[in-house]
């Protein structure tokens, strides 16, 4: 399809896009931009996004059960990750942003591994999916991204990114331009933050050994 053939589809979308779903992605923008920010409100905003997107995606009406299980893990992370960004060490100061160590990637590792694999079982045994492998690996990476943001490590932009590489051609090929756009839109605000958390923990490390 060409521009041409998308500008009327984006343009049906919108117009039958109901208010639930501009909520959610109202919330899922701000979501990232605040991730970007490194400000702990980025999870009330993901736990509006998600529980509605949850909602959405497991009615009749839509009936993409897979993607509601993957909201609903992202729900589940975003308060994991609220109470992590909440506790103050002994000094009263927040949890700051470090790189992936050895142990952090073993387990992103299995999370991708486990999390793909059984993924991809349930969609291509228990649903109609016509794009199980893709599918799968998607919701996978981002698993282990939203782990890795929870332990307020630098790669989780990697691995959100990773994933959302494959999720915008995917997206298109569903023909939903709108959440592809949206997704295109995440994985921009995506580079920046790992360059900004990068930065940080570098400055961070360095005023830990001198001191």
């Amino acid at each position: 399809m060409n521009l041409a053939d998308w500008l009327p589809l984006l343009t049906d979308q919108w117009e039958h896009t109901s208010t639930w779903e501009i909520i959610a992605v109202c919330f899922s923008v701000s979501g990232v931009l605040l991730a970007y920010r490194n400000n702990v409100l980025l999870y009330p905003a993901g736990l509006i996004s998600t529980g509605i997107y949850t909602a959405i995606m497991a009615s009749p009406a839509v009936g993409l059960y897979a993607d509601a299980a993957l909201n609903l893990y992202y729900f589940i992370m975003s308060v994991y990750g609220w109470i992590l960004w909440s506790r103050r060490n002994e000094n009263k100061k927040e949890r700051p942003i470090t790189a992936a160590k050895a142990g952090d990637w073993l387990v992103v590792t299995g999370i991708c591994v486990i999390g793909f694999v059984l993924l991809f079982l349930l969609l291509k045994h228990l649903t109609p999916s016509t794009v199980p492998v893709m599918d799968a690996f998607v919701s996978a990476t981002a698993w282990s991204g939203m782990w890795l943001l929870a332990k307020r490590k630098v790669e989780n932009w990697l691995l959100l990114n990773i994933s959302n590489a494959v999720a915008i051609p995917l997206l298109f090929y569903k023909q939903m331009p709108l959440t592809a756009l949206l997704t295109l839109f995440l994985f921009t605000v995506a580079v920046f933050g790992y360059f900004r958390w990068r930065k940080i923990s570098r400055n961070y490390s360095q005023q830990h050994q001198q001191a």
